[in-house]
Order: structure tokens, then sequence, then C-alpha cells
């Protein structure tokens, strides 16, 4: 049973994950596909020592895996639930700009989905 206490320790590694730009930028790469930390290092455009510093913060957030393959080691996102939750996340974000029509065109949450001349709360106030 999660505990209020074992629930804001998963909020804290979620933060510390994605409080970085670069874990950020590693976090979106690996949600299209897996990767290594050389490629990962070339597609954008960091060290390898950057990445596999990254990689290893996120390895102990319990967000990704790396699992080896011979020499390589491949990264993914830890669980596809984690990954479903971390693309919501992204797109509830983006949804929650006041100036851009909400994103899911099935949506029932109360006053999501008001005219743009009429003022839509954010959760970001």
């Amino acid at each position: 049973m999660l505990t209020i206490a074992s629930r804001v320790n998963v909020m804290n590694r979620l933060g510390r994950a994605m409080a970085d730009g670069t874990r950020s930028r590693i976090l979106l790469s690996l949600l299209d596909r897996p990767g290594y930390p050389a490629q990962l290092a070339r597609d954008l455009g960091l060290s390898r020592t950057n990445v596999s510093n990254h990689l290893a913060c996120l390895r102990g957030c319990g967000i990704v895996v790396a699992e080896p393959e011979g020499r390589q080691t491949r990264y993914e996102i830890a669980d596809p639930h984690l990954a479903a939750a971390l693309m919501a996340l992204v797109d509830v974000t983006l949804a929650v700009d006041e100036h851009e029509p909400c994103i899911d065109p099935a949506c029932s949450v109360p006053g999501c989905c008001t005219p743009h001349d009429e003022p839509v709360a954010t959760a970001l106030q």
C-alpha cells in the first residue's frame, strides 16, 4: 500500500529526474525508442561521460533500466506504464497553455474545453 511518505519519495525521484534539461532530453529520446550511451551522446550533442552520468541518475531514480547487449548497454524506460505516464504528463502540461486547444478530443475534464474567449484556469497560476 502506498503511503504519503512513499508517494512523496516517488514525487521527489520524478522531480529529480526531470529537473535537469539534459536528463529531460534523454528521457524524451528514450520515450521514442531505447538508446545506447554513444548514440544518445551523438544525437543530443553531448559527451558520453555526461550522458552516462545522467543515465546513472535516471537509473537511480528508477525511471530507466540498463539491458546489457554484448559489449554495449541499451537503456530504456523502466516500464511501459511509466512511459505512458510520462507522455501523458508532457501532453497535459502542454494542454495547460490557455492559448492552445485541448489535445484530447474526448476530454471530459470540466472546464478544460471552453472556448478561447472564456477565461481558462491553469494549474500554473
